[in-house]
């Protein structure tokens, strides 16, 4: 889990990008690439300390590997509640 806040703020734009990579028709092997730069470069960058890019690689690894977070959502149309009863 991460706590630290600069790894949160990575993590969520990390995972936006891989699902908008992954909307536009690149496949899982192009997201990985595109992982594993994005964390080359932030430790290249010294922009975390390695432990916490560490983390972040497993967690985003974690939501990688899980199919739902790519899925498109289905948009449910309401009701319309009938008032005249």
């Amino acid at each position: 889990m991460l706590t630290d806040n600069h790894s949160i703020r990575y993590y969520q734009r990390l995972t936006d990008a891989l699902v908008d990579l992954w909307r536009r028709g690149d496949r899982y092997s192009e997201l990985q690439i595109y992982m594993d730069g994005y964390l080359a470069s932030l430790r290249h960058s010294n922009a975390l300390e390695p432990y916490l890019i560490h983390r972040l690689e497993a967690e985003v690894a974690r939501f990688l590997r899980d199919p739902s977070n790519f899925e498109l959502a289905m948009p449910q149309t309401q009701t319309e509640a009938d008032y005249l009863r």
